[in-house]
This record gives structure tokens, sequence and C-alpha cells, in this order.
């Protein structure tokens, strides 16, 4: 019984190629999925899911702890929550707009009898304490977790969302193009196998 030719099995390359393909395109998908979903909830300092608030780290003050990129997520607590040792996030000052993550290095409970919580605090990497005082109402909340070199992808988005578009369209017509040679190459394999070699046509009489 002549066995029926199914064609040719995929090549290793092809093979290889969808597998990665496939790795890729999951990745970048939940990665500006996560990235809009960050983006969105960022528009206000206010905001917040579930709780919990993230910042990317702009300066080296905390390293080795958290570097330069990373993102932190912080989760809103209040000053009792809070103790020597933790890294908070918090105003520098009642009129700023930025945030500094810090670590606490020392609790000041009813500082000065005003019956306010305030913290002395330092980054890692400095070799003097902050030179002013952290009272409660400008503390965000303590660091749960970081990412590594995720707040530069964040920032990407915010900044410069716009590039997002070219570079899907141009991942997509190159997947597409790479599908069509291989598809080719296997096309032409397939036609080469079907061709009969002259030593089966010889028939012994």
């Amino acid at each position: 019984m002549n066995n029926i030719n199914k064609g040719p099995p995929s090549t290793k390359a092809a093979l290889i190629y969808n597998v990665v393909r496939k790795v890729i395109i999951c990745i970048l998908c939940a990665g500006m999925i996560v990235a809009a979903i960050l983006f969105v909830v960022n528009n206000s300092p206010e905001k917040n899911i579930f709780g919990f608030r993230h910042y990317t780290v702009l300066t080296p003050s905390m390293e080795p702890a958290y570097k330069v990129g990373d993102m932190v997520v912080v989760r809103i607590e209040g000053a009792d929550k809070i103790c020597v040792g933790d890294v908070i996030t918090f105003v520098p000052s009642a009129d700023s707009k930025a945030y500094l993550t810090h670590r606490v290095t020392q609790k000041l409970t009813d500082y000065q009898n005003t019956g306010i919580t305030c913290f002395r605090t330092k980054g890692d990497a400095n070799n003097t304490e902050d030179s002013f005082l952290v009272d409660e109402d400008r503390v965000i909340g303590k660091v749960s977790f970081s990412i590594p070199k995720l707040g530069y992808i964040i920032r990407f988005v915010q900044l410069r969302w716009y590039y997002l578009l070219p570079l899907a369209f141009m991942l997509w017509l190159a997947f597409r193009l790479m599908s069509k040679y291989f598809d080719l190459k296997n096309d032409s394999s397939s036609e080469e196998s079907t061709v009969p070699d002259e030593r089966e046509n010889n028939v012994k009489e």
C-alpha cells in the first residue's frame, strides 16, 4: 500500500519563527495593555489602583535598592503603619509637584507636642540625611515592590505615545513578510517532494 503524501513537515526554522513570533506578540500586547492602564491612571497624582500608585525612579539616590528607570509600586499608608527602615514616597514640600522616595531613619511621633508625626529620611546612596523633616500629611505611602527598568517604558508611553502606532505597523509588516517567505519556502519544498524518482519508473519485466 502506498503511503499518502501529506506534504513535507514544517522546517525547524519555521517552527522557531512561529514560536518566537507568538512570544513576542504576547509580550508586546501585554506590555502595551499594562502601559496603557498605567498611563491612564497616571493623569492625576491622586489616582491609584486598589490603593497602589506607581512612580519612576529618576535619580540614583536609592541605589542599589532602586536604580534609575525602575518603577516603584507604593501602597498608600498612614503614618501609624510606617516604621524606621521603610522606604516611603513623599512630597518634599507643600508647594512641590515632585516626589521623593527615601528610607525612614527616624520616626518622630507627636513632634514638638503638635500631635503630628514626622519622619527623618535619607537616600541609601546619599552621605547625609535629608535636610528637612517630612510630616505625615506629605507622605504618600511606603514602597511595596519595584519592577526593574519598567519606568523607562512607562515614561516613553507617557511622553512619546504617538511612536507606538508606526512601531506596531512596522512589526506587523515584518511578521507578514517573514510569514510569506516561509510559506514560499515550504511550497517549494513540497513541490520538490512530489517529483517522482526516475528509478521508481524503471519497472523490471
